[in-house]
């Protein structure tokens, strides 16, 4: 399944579930740091497009497309792997979850490359990251699906040149539903539209068996038993990454 058919089919619930999360959001646009022009590629709803400077959207997705606001920057239908736009048009690119969904990642990079004069900025995940206790203990096929398709650091690296990495903790109440977002709020995971905005569960064959355990773990307390220690942590380091690629 490409991007654009995947987001077409899935994108719909994303307006209600993943809301652009302000510390998130903090991070990445002091990595853009002073790019005062900025392509950001899989651009999806308009998440993460900072208001403060100018902004050019490319997304593939129709679904996506529909639900930007009618204040969101403009945006154009295109592909990753094909940027219609001359070397060097932006200071920035600037990619937010969306690599691992590219079809010709290596591609797609170097598109992000060469469309930027200053600076690559990616918010991904970084494969070599250990899963945490959805993963761990529920769905252990989420790690093993999503582990190949996630570039590692030195495939960056190689794409893209010297590389900066930041983790980027995930804070307890993050309001952007990906994968990792609710590692405090358990319930959440058993709600049908909270992971339908994540695109990992739509790859998975089969759900109940997980869903039943988790639901029956919360119900008899096993599971705050087991991690009640999180629920003291305002924010955990789950493998989240602010990689920042510098072209000058």
């Amino acid at each position: 399944m490409t991007p654009q058919e995947l987001y077409d089919q899935i994108g719909g619930g994303y307006g209600a579930h993943r809301r652009p999360d302000p510390r998130v959001a903090a991070a990445i646009v002091r990595a853009l740091g002073d790019a005062d022009t900025v392509l950001n590629v899989g651009a999806g709803a308009g998440s993460y497009e900072p208001a403060d400077r100018t902004v050019v959207a490319v997304e593939p997705s129709l679904a996506m497309i529909r639900q930007r606001g009618k204040g969101c920057p403009p945006v154009i239908q295109a592909s990753a792997t094909h940027l219609p736009f001359r070397s060097g048009a932006f200071a920035a690119s600037l990619a937010v979850l969306t690599v691992h969904h590219w079809p010709d990642r290596g591609n797609g990079l170097a598109e992000l490359k060469r469309v930027a004069r200053r600076r690559v900025v990616l918010f991904t995940w970084d494969p070599a990251s250990p899963g945490f206790w959805l993963t761990d203990e529920y769905f252990p096929a989420l790690i093993s699906t999503d582990r190949p398709i996630f570039p590692t650091m030195e495939d960056l690296r190689r794409a893209l040149g010297p590389i900066e990495i930041h983790p980027l903790p995930i804070p307890h109440d993050c309001t952007d539903g990906f994968l990792g977002a609710y590692w405090r709020r358990p319930h959440a995971y058993l709600d049908a539209d909270v992971r339908g905005a994540m695109s990992t569960f739509t790859k998975l064959d089969t759900l109940e068996p997980g869903l039943t355990r988790l639901r029956r773990d919360l119900e008899n307390g096993s599971w705050h038993r087991r991690h009640r220690l999180l629920l003291s942590e305002s924010d955990l380091d789950l493998g989240y990454r602010l990689v920042v690629a510098p072209r000058d």
